[in-house]
């Protein structure tokens, strides 16, 4: 029977009762007494120079408060980036700065010129489309590798160019993995595009600024999945604010995927304005503004080699890679190209040569930054799609010569400087190939073809890097904060328990998880185990939750927080008991002294920690409350196989996806059931971006994707149903509860087992394509199908 309580178990998500029932209380429910709102006004050109603006039409309409424009900043910081990348040639990366509001330029479309704050929405919006600015418009640079060529018109006038940095990686592998392309028996060269996407959200972003001059203490309401990360960056960088006198909230957040990391522009300004003004302010996106001043995803355009000896075994793998920065550095920008792309190179195989280059370039388009993935995806996208092609070119079984050059023994150093603690990359694949019914695909394919349709297969192994760590080495690669995790665990006189947490949930389920561990550990009722998070003035510095780190490292320092818990209260219990610290054992929620009867609740030890009438208080102090910081050791390593099926109409080159399987290594599982939402939610967005997303700017900079008419988003009937397994587990050897990290391994492993899919279905058609750059919208598959 499957257990119905505590780690292994499927509970119900706890959260899901207030958010399927419209009881939630998201940043834009939040409404202060006295409130303002903003509007901003957003440039419509990519690029143009600011030489002035005209608001006295603006001032003198119903409900405005204030104009702000780029001189209402000056003296105020710029929004700072959270991770430097040192270049190949040991440079630091060029900074330019980024204004909360434009000064002097505007850079992208949608890059705030001016504010309006006024009485109410309408009014603010009424009034910023009064304002009159007056733009000289300058040559906009869109494409990459024209942005980097000599005389190329520069988003930033003080930098030298466009080119943010020329990143090597490993530098020392450069001639040796030249000379290993040279002598290799085979080849394999793919040119590739990562396309640009949107995050989209469920709910927008949203930003409420409140000030005491009584105290002058700040607040800052916000959709943010770091809290404390925005309390320090705007804090100290951009408004000069002593931590303690700046308090920010994220409440419930209604999806993230990354683009809820960020210090945005709007979060400092609404923070700002509160105290000019003396009443709070309030800014909520609409969904068009969202296009234009979210961080965007991707938009990497690659070429990979792969090098293979005469017994298909690979020797080498050369990358060079454009990397799109948008027209600012966002928080986290320079590191996803980088170390969360190059050190992923290696994937699930076992190539003794590897050598990653990458430039990142300024452009006149949106900031991008991390989305679902983050650099995991474009790193797996590369190698997946290489070694499909070159199964082809070599005439071989693409899983069989992907199961030849499996890493097989652990742990594992690679190439690129990390190393895999567990894994077993030929469980996942056996496990694919039974749940995915590989040997009945050849039937399958033939039904296809009798009506018609061409059918393809597309497998992909992948491995990812999930909870980035530890402080020290991320430090040397240039982060400007440390991604440990804390956990402040408040044991109340009853029993109960508040675990204040320094991640943050933004749809994972982390209220039922984390209560899930804790009620494990002590042997009590996951009811009885409270989650607090989101709040700076609640709980201790934390580094809130990206990169599938919330387990991993956040449940890590709950539990560590727990066990100085426990041993505390079976202190308390063996004095209740008379009996030795030593010979206390908990199970169940009950403490007792190993080969004896002698038990007592763990209701009596806490109720003893707060009323010690018999205690020993000279040698334990009252109270049951402990905190603790976890630095994980390494990453962890996820790991997993796919294998998607397709059907290709050869008359219009429409793809629909038959069957999905997906079969993962997330060591161990505290919840099955999310565990499985995040796969399916990971997949999801994956195939969105093989099939159907698409950001996309003319060559003058207008953003021509900029609503749901012209982005198109997967529905559910864009979906197949999918065959999900997490029963080959491999446990992490580095973190108390052996997990690994589930968020991202959907969105990582599902483009290229598309692409591989849809090129085999029309290789099965006759056709002699190769590859289809993303997304593979009919138009595209067609016009390929022309072609070939």
């Amino acid at each position: 029977m499957p257990k119905d309580s505590g780690i292994g178990a499927s509970p119900k998500r706890r959260e899901d009762v207030r958010f399927l029932t419209g009881r939630g209380q998201y940043t834009d429910d939040i409404n202060i007494n006295g409130q303002l709102y903003v509007h901003f006004l957003r440039s419509d050109m990519a690029h143009a120079k600011i030489n002035g603006i005209d608001s006295s039409e603006a001032e003198k309409m119903p409900g405005v408060v204030r104009v702000f424009t780029g001189t209402d900043f000056e003296g105020v910081g710029s929004i700072p980036c959270g991770w430097q990348v040192t270049d190949r040639h040991g440079e630091p990366m060029q900074e330019p700065a980024h204004p909360v509001l434009a000064q002097g330029k505007v850079r992208h479309v949608g890059d705030p010129i001016a504010a309006v704050v006024a009485e109410t929405y309408a009014q603010a919006r009424d009034a910023a489309e009064a304002l009159v600015p007056d733009l000289e418009e300058l040559p906009a640079v869109i494409d990459m590798k024209e942005a980097v060529k000599d005389g190329s018109t520069k988003v930033h006038d003080d930098l030298t160019s466009n080119l943010c940095y020329d990143w090597g990686f490993v530098e020392e592998n450069r001639d040796a993995v030249a000379k290993a392309m040279d002598e290799a028996a085979h080849v394999t060269t793919l040119e590739l595009v990562n396309n640009r996407l949107v995050a989209n959200p469920m709910e927008p972003r949203v930003a409420v600024g409140d000030y005491n001059p009584g105290t002058d203490d700040h607040t800052l309401y916000t959709t943010s999945q770091n809290p404390h990360v925005i309390r320090l960056l705007m804090g100290a960088f951009v408004l000069g604010i002593p931590e303690h006198k700046l308090r920010v909230v994220a409440p419930d957040v209604g999806g993230g995927f990354g683009t809820k990391i960020f210090h945005y522009a709007e979060e400092a300004f609404v923070t700002f304005a509160a105290k000019q003004i003396g009443r709070p302010v309030k800014w909520t996106a609409s969904r068009s503004e969202a296009f234009m001043s979210d961080a965007h995803g991707r938009d990497h355009v690659t070429k990979i080699e792969l090098a293979l000896d005469a017994e298909n075994n690979f020797t080498a793998i050369r990358t060079e890679t454009y990397a799109n920065m948008g027209a600012y550095l966002s928080t986290f920008a320079p590191s996803v190209p980088t170390w969360l792309h190059g050190t992923l190179m290696a994937g699930n195989y076992k190539t003794p040569l590897i050598y990653v280059n990458v430039k990142a370039v300024f452009t006149n388009t949106v900031p991008v930054d991390a989305y679902r993935g983050a650099g995991r995806p474009e790193a797996t996208f590369q190698l997946e799609r290489v070694i499909d092609k070159a199964a082809r070119e070599l005439k071989v079984d693409p899983l069989a010569l992907r199961r030849q050059n499996f890493i097989t023994e652990f742990p594992y150093a690679t190439p690129v400087a990390v190393e895999y603690d567990t894994g077993d990359y030929e469980a996942t694949l056996s496990k694919l190939e039974e749940i995915a019914d590989l040997s009945g695909f050849e039937a399958r394919r033939k039904e296809s073809e009798a009506s018609g349709k061409w059918r393809g297969l597309g497998v992909n192994c992948y491995i990812e890097a999930c909870g980035i760590a530890p402080s020290s080495l991320v430090g040397q690669l240039g982060a400007r904060a440390g991604l440990y995790e804390s956990a402040t665990v408040r044991v109340n006189a009853t029993g109960g328990l508040s675990v204040m947490t320094g991640s943050h949930s933004h749809g994972q389920g982390h209220e039922t998880s984390f209560a899930q561990v804790v009620a494990d550990m002590i042997g009590i009722d996951d009811g009885m185990v409270d989650i607090v998070h989101g709040d700076t003035a609640k709980v201790p510095m934390g580094m809130g939750t990206y990169g599938s780190r919330s387990l991993a490292v956040g449940g890590s320092a709950i539990v560590r927080a727990t066990e100085k818990i426990i041993a505390k209260a079976k202190k308390i219990a063996a004095h209740l008991m008379e009996a030795s610290e030593g010979d206390i054992e908990l199970k169940d929620g009950q403490f007792t002294v190993a080969g004896t009867d002698k038990s007592v609740a763990w209701g009596d030890v806490t109720l003893a920690a707060y009323v010690p009438h018999n205690y020993p208080l000279e040698e334990i102090e009252p109270g049951l409350e402990e905190t603790a910081f976890y630095d994980p050791a390494n990453f962890t390593y996820p790991s997993g196989a796919y294998a998607c099926e397709v059907e290709v109409d050869p008359e219009t080159g429409h793809v629909t996806i038959e069957r999905f399987a997906a079969a993962d290594d997330f060591g161990n599982v505290v919840n099955p059931m999310i565990v499985e939402g995040q796969v399916h939610g990971g997949l999801a967005q994956g195939i969105g971006q093989a099939l159907l997303e698409n950001c996309s700017y003319d060559e003058d900079g207008q953003l021509i994707s900029a609503s749901y008419m012209d982005y198109a988003m997967p529905r559910a009937d864009d979906m197949p149903m999918f065959d999900v397994d997490h029963s080959c587990q491999t446990p992490c050897t580095h973190n108390p509860l052996g997990v690994k990290g589930c968020g991202e391994a959907g969105a990582i492993g599902s483009p290229p087992a598309v692409v591989n899919a849809v090129v085999d279905a029309l290789q099965s058609g006759g056709k002699n394509v190769t590859h289809i750059d993303m997304p593979l919208s009919p138009n595209r598959v067609w016009a390929a199908m022309q072609g070939a």
